[in-house]
């Protein structure tokens, strides 16, 4: 997601329930003054989620808010421990040819779907052929092109049945890739790589990933959902492993103003936050200590340009001069102030064994970065009395807004650029910007979906769905594709650092800051541990209310 849009984002069609009325005898509350519905703490582990899912088709999702939800209700052959460690999941095991491009894996006689059928190879066929039919459209489908012919199917240059994988029986699977790809396990607990139960679609179409239609075969099966309030998720009877999964029944709740969910937090009404109010990290520090959890994120928050059109499009220098005139230093030091790192590359430090690549006047102080921001705009053609203006697209957060208002501010100063920003709501921003003329500027984060450099490069390759912004260079492709194809480690990095190199010098985008990840936990949720991917899997975790959580009376102070 985007989000994710991890933070990884964002091309899927918004696919809601029918709202109905509260089942009679419900356990949960109403809360008359807020006009929302509570549960007490201790009967459903309440999790804040940051937006509205935009859909539970694990193959058409982009977005963080539906992957949160996908890893509890599906699991793909392989999955992940508390601390992000690769496991075995759907598949208890697997074989690696010597040349690593062929893969069998050997699925549990166990694995069952929350109708109780079994889950078989063939489910993953029918569904590895799905994600990649051209028909259906998925964002994420060039995420498996390693797969033999997956370009071709993805193309319309072959059927689906001409990929390679297959069903060598009920329970093994065979995938073919066509070079060695170091990330492949990890690639597959993406969600566009979960089984979807093939036998529901003929009937249920879209509709299938609704409530009350959608069949998953994760730790937790969908239950209720009633858009813009709560999605509930109750255990799986039939998980293979249900018998170490202590929390029975998940909420997700659609919280986007952080405020609104530190509130609820302090109000004993959820259990867990999305993340923690800009400017509030010293307060939360202080008044709850013992349940603030940051740690480093494999996030980048970045703008993206619309290289479609000019400005921008042929105007190097232009777009270099806007990302020189941007004090990082002040906007995660003033405007985000929850510990993020600025950011001078586009790979986020942590993974293992590479070296992040970095703009040369990374060391310069901010005033001679201004300076030369400046000269750079002259030699772009412009001058500040007839500077251009500047359309930006952000969606509605106030961390977003808090940055979008400091660009424009920064933009003024050192450059004399006017700057519109506009605001949407989450789905209609997933919508806006897929069109060119959304904006020419647009916020985004992408969220690592392994612990690989490839899964950020990867997304400005020509012709990927999330190449949003339109960025095309031979020399970068090409340095992608000989990475691919690259068996030895060493040299493979290298390439992968010139790419990201190639990437930065052509300026496609601007980078802010890395993040990190910040959640409030109640105390009596226990098993809670941070990790890089921030893959926080509610079947980790128990309620212990012998530990019960501490409502603070201190005034929150609002800056």
């Amino acid at each position: 997601m985007p989000t994710h849009t991890r933070l990884s984002v964002l091309f899927s069609a918004v696919i809601l329930s029918a709202c109905s009325p509260p089942d009679e005898g419900s356990q949960s509350p109403i809360d008359a003054q807020a006009g929302r519905e509570v549960t007490a703490p201790g009967k459903v582990f309440r999790r804040g989620n940051a937006a509205e899912p935009e859909t539970l088709d694990p193959h058409q999702a982009t977005g963080t808010p539906a992957y949160d939800i996908l890893r509890d209700l599906y699991e793909g052959l392989t999955t992940e421990s508390v601390r992000s460690e690769l496991q075995p999941g759907a598949a208890e095991s697997w074989e690696i040819s010597e040349g690593g491009t062929r893969y069998v894996f050997h699925l549990r006689e166990d694995g069952r779907w929350s109708n109780g059928e079994p889950v078989t190879a063939h489910d993953f066929v029918s569904s590895f052929r799905r994600v990649l039919d051209p028909l259906t459209a998925s964002p994420n489908a060039q995420m498996l092109t390693s797969i033999v012919n997956a370009d071709a199917v993805i193309k319309g240059n072959l059927p689906a049945d001409q990929l390679g994988v297959r069903a060598l029986d009920t329970l093994t699977l065979e995938i073919r890739l066509t070079s060695p790809t170091p990330y492949f396990l990890g690639l597959l607990n993406h969600s566009a790589a979960y089984p979807v139960h093939s036998a529901s679609l003929p009937q249920a179409g879209a509709a299938f990933a609704r409530r009350g239609k959608l069949i998953s075969n994760g730790a937790y099966m969908l239950d209720d959902w009633r858009p813009h309030e709560y999605l509930e998720a109750v255990k799986n009877p039939y998980y293979w492993d249900r018998g170490n999964v202590a929390i029975e029944r998940v909420r997700f709740l659609p919280i986007e103003e952080p405020f609104t969910e530190l509130h609820q937090y302090r109000a004993d009404e959820i259990d867990y936050t999305d993340t923690i109010p800009s400017g509030q990290l010293d307060w939360v520090e202080e008044n709850l200590p013992g349940e603030l959890h940051i740690a480093p994120y494999l996030v980048v928050y970045y703008y993206y340009f619309n290289l479609y059109d000019e400005p921008f499009k042929s105007n190097r220098k232009l777009r270099q001069a806007l990302s020189m005139a941007i004090d990082r230093e002040r906007i995660v030091n003033r405007v985000t102030g929850r510990g993020e790192v600025p950011a001078y590359g586009w790979v986020p430090p942590g993974i293992h064994g590479y070296a992040n690549q970095a703009y040369p006047w990374k060391d310069l102080d901010q005033r001679e970065r201004s300076r030369q921001a400046q000269r750079l705009f002259s030699e772009a053609g412009f001058v500040p009395d007839d500077a251009p203006s500047v359309r930006i697209l952000y969606d509605t957060h106030s961390t977003h807004k808090r940055v979008a208002q400091a660009l424009q501010g920064m933009w003024k100063d050192v450059l004399g650029i006017e700057t519109e920003l506009v605001n949407q709501e989450w789905a209609v921003y997933l919508q806006s910007r897929k069109s060119p003329e959304g904006a020419q500027l647009t916020r985004s984060a992408w969220v690592g979906d392994y612990n690989d450099p490839n899964t950020f490069l990867e997304i400005f390759r020509s012709g990927n769905n999330q190449n949003i912004g339109g960025y095309v260079s031979t020399v970068f492709d090409d340095l992608i594709d000989a990475a691919a194809e690259e068996i030895d480690p060493e040299k493979r990095r290298q390439l992968l650092r010139e790419a990201e190199w190639t990437l930065l010098d052509d300026y496609a985008f601007i980078p802010i800051y890395f993040f990190v990840s910040k959640h409030l936990v109640k105390p009596y949720v226990e098993g809670f541990v941070p990790n890089v991917m921030d893959h926080n899997y509610s079947r980790h975790y128990r309620l212990n209310m012998s530990q019960p959580g501490r409502f603070n009376s201190e005034p929150l102070v609002v800056e």
